[in-house]
């Protein structure tokens, strides 16, 4: 399994068609279409601007909508699969990133209706993580502790328990679609 990079707009309609030809091109075939891109920001209701609300939806909903729209005829030839990534934040709602949370659980809600639409020859899941521990500078030691401490696995996530929550939806029956996995150490359930 390979992949390739092309650079392309996702937020705009006139630019994902050629950039997904061109990937098909590259690759010689699509059978797994992985919508990983993603805005996230932590706002006050009251602070939220139209245009970041609409910027948030343009990547986090309409980006993957584009992509499985122009991806659709080469996925159905070839019985592929759509994983879409999602966010705890599209579960559960957190009064600091309404925007955010709304959007993601649109992409929640686009996982579903695609994945009805696009049957029986396409699956489409959705993997939702919760905290994720990347190192990012911008989260506090403190966050990232109180969250640990509220999972019930006692720690945050990583890249690699999402990376195995894609390989899964990659990999499983096919008979698995329009289902939404919470990548969460049970976080969901505090």
């Amino acid at each position: 399994m390979h992949g390739v990079a092309v650079r392309c707009d996702l937020r705009d309609a006139r630019a994902v068609p050629p950039g997904t030809r061109e990937a098909i091109s590259q690759l010689g075939k699509l059978d797994l279409l992985v919508n990983n891109a993603g805005a996230y920001q932590t706002r006050k209701f009251g602070e939220i601007s139209i245009e970041e609300c609409d910027d948030m939806f343009a990547v986090n909903v309409r980006g993957a909508f584009l992509l499985t729209r122009a991806c659709q005829d080469e996925l159905r030839k070839r019985r592929g699969r759509i994983i879409n990534i999602g966010s705890l934040g599209g579960i559960h709602p957190w009064a600091t990133h309404v925007h955010y949370c709304t959007s993601k659980a649109a992409l929640h809600m686009l996982t579903q209706a695609s994945a009805k639409a696009l049957a029986p020859e396409v699956t489409v899941n959705c993997v939702a993580p919760g905290m994720i521990d990347q190192g990012e500078s911008d989260r506090g030691s403190e966050t990232l502790q109180h969250f640990a401490a509220k999972t019930p696995m006692k720690r945050n996530g990583t890249a690699a328990d999402v990376a195995q929550a894609v390989s899964f939806f990659a990999t499983c029956p096919d008979f698995i679609t329009g289902q939404i996995l919470s990548v969460d150490g049970g976080l969901t359930l505090a």
